[in-house]
């Protein structure tokens, strides 16, 4: 009885190993980065969302809806965690309120006028959604589909991967477009790297929306600001530029020595949105700097883009909350790394333009600090 006992416990022993070596085969997140499901879409589709944790304490959610930078947590000097960008408590409000917090912006990021193009002597007309002009990629842009998601992990960083195909003629745009955008947070920076590649001659425009407040609350009127560009793109009265290069010096535009959002605000009509021409340089540069004078928090923008859209906040307006944090007018801004609006329509702008064998590259760097 004895040896039979004893033979049953061992074969149960390899039974069980086996099982477990089974289970281990199940592929799972790596270590490190959390995954948890953030809902359902009002068409089934589950939306699952990862935290990114880095060694100094700065935490980033993303969502697979609209490749979405949910929340944006870094410390200050007293340790706590703040979360410094505008977001919604839970999915239904994303799906509800198109207010673009955080999202991945694309085909085109921003204007094109009329909603209309002319490439290679073919004229194409995408989805309008702005007025008359095409906005942010249309009444279903990359915001508002959802991603495939891969987490990476690495002993230095972690990262998340996403992926979208925007089909032949999504929102009018011409080419199958294989897009991907991987989020990194190392250290004090979470950097967004875009690719993309196309069967057909598109234009390709990729940004991140997200609305910044330092400070976590309150106004951004207070908030210092430094853009690195001599000149803006000025607009007309749809927001379309047109097609100037006006430097920056003399007007409440220049922000080339750091100054109060608020300072000259009510100097430019509607409040600041508009694109700024980037000084030249060759790969990654400062775009901009933002501070909170009160908590002393920073952030610093590197890119390498052309352009970056600075905008106010202007069209908040109480609607938009998240807890007990309401969202008006001036309580978030932007600053979308880019190339400029409605080029595709302009010739003397940066091409846009992506073509068959061309791969689209752009990285864009967010640095924090205290001071």
């Amino acid at each position: 009885m004895k040896k039979k006992s004893l033979l049953t416990f061992a074969a149960a022993a390899i039974l069980f190993a086996g099982l477990a070596v089974s289970c281990n085969n199940t592929p799972k997140e790596p270590e490190g980065i959390v995954k948890e499901s953030f809902g359902t879409l009002s068409t089934g589709e589950a939306i699952d969302i990862y935290t990114l944790t880095s060694t100094t304490g700065i935490k980033v959610k993303i969502m697979t809806y609209g490749a979405t930078i949910v929340s944006l947590e870094v410390p200050g000097k007293d340790g706590l965690l703040t979360d410094v960008t505008l977001g919604f408590d839970n999915l239904a409000d994303y799906e509800q309120n198109r207010v673009f917090f955080g999202a991945t912006i694309g085909r085109f990021g921003n204007r094109i006028a009329q909603g209309q193009f002319t490439l290679d002597s073919v004229t194409y007309n995408l989805a309008t959604n702005d007025g008359s002009n095409h906005l942010h990629g249309g009444v279903k842009g990359f915001d508002r589909v959802v991603w495939n998601a891969e987490a990476i992990n690495d002993s230095a960083f972690q990262a998340l991967k996403l992926t979208y195909l925007s089909a032949d003629g999504e929102e009018g745009y011409p080419g199958n477009l294989e897009v991907t955008v991987t989020y990194t947070l190392k250290g004090d920076e979470l950097s967004i790297d875009y690719e993309a590649t196309t069967d057909k001659a598109t234009p390709v425009n990729l940004t991140n929306h997200s609305f910044y407040n330092l400070a976590g609350e309150g106004t951004i009127l207070d908030h210092e600001l430094y853009i690195n560009a001599p000149a803006y793109t000025p607009v007309d009265m749809t927001l379309i530029p047109t097609g100037e290069l006006v430097p920056v010096e003399g007007t409440p535009f220049d922000f080339n020595v750091a100054t109060t959002v608020g300072a000259r605000i009510e100097e430019v009509r509607g409040g600041y949105d508009h694109n700024y021409v980037l000084a030249e340089g060759e790969g990654m540069k400062l775009a901009a700097k933002l501070k909170d004078p009160k908590s002393g928090r920073w952030m610093e923008i590197y890119t390498t883009e052309p352009g970056i859209q600075f905008y106010s906040g202007n069209f908040l307006n109480g609607r938009q909350k998240r807890g007990e944090r309401v969202y008006h007018q001036h309580t978030g801004l932007c600053l979308e790394t880019q190339h400029f609006p409605d080029s595709p329509n302009k010739p003397e702008f940066p091409s846009t333009i992506l073509r068959p064998g061309e791969k689209y590259q752009s990285t864009t760097v967010m640095k924090f600090g205290l001071e």
